[in-house]
């Protein structure tokens, strides 16, 4: 019961992202628009995703995941209905976020409930085997079944898996809730905050990140409304610990217990958590950009390609599991980031406008496998070490950071991809002789309408802008390299995200010792 709902819940964005292209077309939108669905959605979850562990506590566990996975079931089904953007906002980023911001902290309460010792340890290693099984799965499900049919099918596919888990909820044995006091000024602080920074990177790619890009009319002081979303998010995020450290003292039920963080064990698995999703979800959002919009894939074609990628999570994933309580999960986690490393460098060179087999597939093999070991890991590090009773809270945390991980991979590594496609793609038109009469136009429309686009997309702009056949010819042959460049850019900034991660791990001490303990 656990492992069917921990599938659909990351199927769900691998499914989104590997049809990028049928969704964009189908909905009328943009790139810019789809990445905004998705960071929404991670960010949804990332912001309430504490106050649903404490609905968990409140309720029980087992109470929180029926409902949360009801409501779930619900958004699943607006998705695959939405006709345009905006309900697919409303639908996928909102309904199904606020379902699993519930059924995520009650997957991990359970399991911490109802399994001891190894037992508990071989659940958290299977739960993440079936993480990595659903993320090697996602592109092939998603891009079959958007290729022969559609997208929306994929969505209305959950909703009945869920209306048959409500079914078999009897396997999943009663959990007590709690009588607890809900800290809302808590959850408003630290959904406002987290929302508010988010959102300010997301918009960054349109607004500019300080000085406001051209043709944006609103500029606070002179400067984009970015950096005063990105001040004014720390600021509440500021507010919500010296709150929280009050309640604290009050001798009330707290929100987030900060002595959580305290925790060596716990702060370093929630870092590299964070660290993870950042990495995988800015890599799987760039991954159909580049084989559908450049090299002109389909979404069953791209998740064929990216099949190296999803066996190796999943074979990775489940050796991972097998060598809990034998190896330290610190230096699994250490090699699962130099193959995830190793595998971002080889996306920047085999990135072409034709695909290098080779190349390209080892790379997509070296980061599957790394994240096939993190994933095996990363559960039972943080959920052993704290008492089951805790569960809940825990689980609350590790939804926060790995919601915020995603939410910032994809709304930064989206700002990047777009403001490097402008600026290279700016520089080419104005140091082309053959685009001199045309090149101040060419270069307002870059900045004031950035976006990830086909050639065709852009051959078809410059045409109807009336250049002549040879300017034609320039801006898109500009366009193309300016495209690939941004893309070794957006791969080179993911790499250097996985650099700090490394770095962050290999300052921390070992503790085997600790870890065998907790098993």
């Amino acid at each position: 019961m656990l492992a069917a709902a921990q599938f659909i819940m990351v199927l769900d964005t691998t499914v989104m992202n590997v049809s990028i292209s049928q969704i964009v077309r189908d909905l009328n939108t943009s790139v810019v628009g789809l990445q905004t669905a998705i960071t929404i959605y991670t960010l949804v979850m990332a912001a309430f995703m504490l106050i649903g562990g404490k609905l968990g506590d409140k309720w029980g566990p087992r109470l929180a995941y029926t409902i949360g996975l009801l409501v779930y079931g619900t958004g699943s089904l607006i998705t695959a209905l939405s006709p345009n953007l905006s309900v697919l906002l409303f639908g996928w980023s909102f309904i199904e976020g606020f379902g699993a911001v519930l059924v995520i902290p009650a997957i991990a309460a359970l399991t911490a409930a109802h399994y001891q010792g190894h037992q508990r340890a071989l659940a958290y290693g299977i739960l993440g085997g079936v993480t990595g099984a659903s993320a090697a799965l996602g592109p092939l499900i998603g891009g079959w079944v958007t290729a022969n049919f559609t997208w929306r099918l994929v969505f209305a596919s959950e909703t009945a898996i869920v209306l048959v888990l409500m079914l078999f909820l009897r396997a999943i044995p009663s959990t007590p809730g709690r009588s607890i006091k809900l800290d809302l000024p808590g959850a408003f602080l630290s959904a406002a905050g987290l929302g508010l920074a988010v959102f300010g990177i997301l918009r960054s790619s349109q607004w500019g990140w300080i000085a406001p890009r051209a043709g944006y009319f609103i500029k606070p002081l002179g400067l984009s409304p970015v950096i005063f979303l990105i001040v004014a998010g720390a600021v509440l995020l500021w507010f919500f610990i010296r709150h929280e450290e009050k309640v604290i003292e009050a001798g009330n039920d707290p929100l987030l217990d900060l002595s959580l963080l305290k925790i060596p064990i716990l702060r370093a698995g929630l870092t590299i958590l964070l660290a993870q999703q950042f990495i995988i979800m800015s890599t799987f959002f760039v991954l159909p950009l580049y084989l559908q919009t450049v090299l002109g894939y389909d979404s069953l074609q791209t998740g064929i390609t990216i099949l190296p990628l999803s066996l190796t999570v999943f074979f990775f994933a489940l050796g991972g599991s097998s060598l809990t309580g034998r190896i330290s999960p610190l230096r699994i986690i250490k090699v699962g980031l130099f193959g995830m490393l190793l595998g971002e460098v080889l996306l920047i060179l085999s990135t072409a406008p034709d695909l290098r087999t080779i190349g390209f597939g080892t790379a997509l093999g070296l980061i599957g496998a790394g994240l096939g070991l993190l994933t095996s890991q990363i559960g039972n590090v943080n959920m052993s070490s704290v008492p089951p009773e805790r569960g809940s809270e825990v689980g609350g945390l590790q939804g926060t950071f790995q919601n915020l991980g995603a939410s910032l991979g994809t709304a930064m590594i989206g700002s990047i991809l777009i403001a490097s496609l402008v600026t290279n793609f700016q520089h080419a038109v104005l140091t082309t002789p053959a685009l001199a009469p045309v090149s101040a136009e060419i270069v307002a429309a870059a900045e004031t309408s950035a976006n990830f686009v086909t050639v065709d997309q852009v051959r078809s702009a410059a045409q109807q802008a009336g250049l002549n056949a040879g300017q034609v010819d320039a801006v898109v042959k500009d366009y193309a390299e300016a495209q690939i460049t941004s893309l070794k850019v957006t791969f080179a900034g993911i790499a250097l995200f996985v650099l700090l991660a490394l770095a962050y791990v290999f300052r921390l001490p070992k503790k085997t010792k600790v870890f065998k303990q907790a098993y």
